[in-house]
């Protein structure tokens, strides 16, 4: 990982088609690092993380059962078959003691009925759910608001905050005092992105989602917080950006480099953690890269 202020040049490349694929990917997105030091924060805990088979969410994954969590995390069948299965892998060989074996949910969660399953496959196996991560999305440019289809701005919408409202409705059956959700938005939903606008439209909406849902679950000790990031090095960026953008992905930033996932991803254990998060809820973090940001 480079240092702050260290720009760094991606390989040109393009995916055709998303979902991304992270085994592909040149370099390979670090969703490990031996500079993380685990200190049981999240020890019998039950994490269900949505999209963990590859970038932000197979760090947060990682991060969690290093931490003594039991994860569970969905993918898209088919199409994320093998980053999924690399993901269970690294994910087996990294759980601590008395955690109980991760599971791989396959689910298109736009759509209510898949998301009532995976919750109770991942109630099944575990019994309760402590820890919701609503990470799933999508994203693609859109050069002009007048080329987006109904059925483009439809599909954005169902995987982007439509899911996120539908894993949480029947998570929370499942959620007791002490739990927590947090969602991942965009440091897009801040400054705006003239190319992304369904995109950036979503991750606006997962921002006021999660300040109303915080208020609606605080008599509930239930807390909701969300992770907005800024450039990080992830599926998305090949499989929905220009070969020659791929290459100069993240310059624009103060710090003048993209992330890792590995260094988002300790943000979640943060807001997982208590006591370390107790007291917070209704925020967002904003590990971007020093793009100052104003709400």
């Amino acid at each position: 990982m480079a240092s702050g202020g260290q720009t760094f040049t991606f390989p040109a490349q393009k995916q055709d088609k998303q979902p991304g694929k992270e085994h592909i990917m040149d370099p390979l997105p670090q969703a490990t690092s031996d500079d993380y030091k685990p200190a049981n924060k999240l020890q019998g805990k039950v994490a269900l993380v949505t999209g963990g088979d590859s970038g932000i969410g197979r760090a947060v994954c990682h991060c969690f059962v290093q931490e003594g969590a039991t994860v569970a995390f969905t993918y898209l069948k088919s199409e994320e078959d093998k980053d999924a299965n690399d993901t269970l892998e690294l994910l087996r060989k990294s759980k601590r003691g008395g955690a109980k074996d991760p599971i791989a949910v396959p689910a298109d969660l736009g759509y209510e009925e898949n998301c009532r399953k995976v919750v109770e496959e991942v109630v099944n196996a575990y019994g309760r759910i402590d820890i919701l991560v609503n990470n799933a999305a999508e994203q693609y440019e859109r050069p002009c608001i007048t080329e987006i289809t109904e059925e483009q701005l439809d599909r954005m919408f169902r995987t982007n905050i439509i899911s996120f409202f539908l894993v949480t409705k029947f998570a929370l059956k499942h959620m007791k005092e002490g739990s927590c959700i947090i969602n991942t938005t965009s440091v897009n939903a801040y400054k705006g992105h003239k190319q992304l606008l369904d995109y950036t439209a979503t991750k606006g909406a997962i921002v006021a989602f999660t300040r109303a849902l915080a208020l609606h679950l605080a008599e509930k000790g239930i807390r909701v917080n969300g992770v907005a990031p800024g450039p990080i090095w992830t599926p998305l960026i090949p499989s929905s950006m220009k070969e020659e953008e791929v290459a100069n992905f993240g310059k624009a930033v103060p710090m003048g480099r993209a992330a890792q996932p590995i260094e988002v991803a300790p943000s979640y254990v943060f807001l997982a953690s208590t006591p370390d998060a107790a007291y917070i809820t209704g925020q967002v973090i904003h590990p971007n890269g020093g793009v100052i940001v104003n709400g």
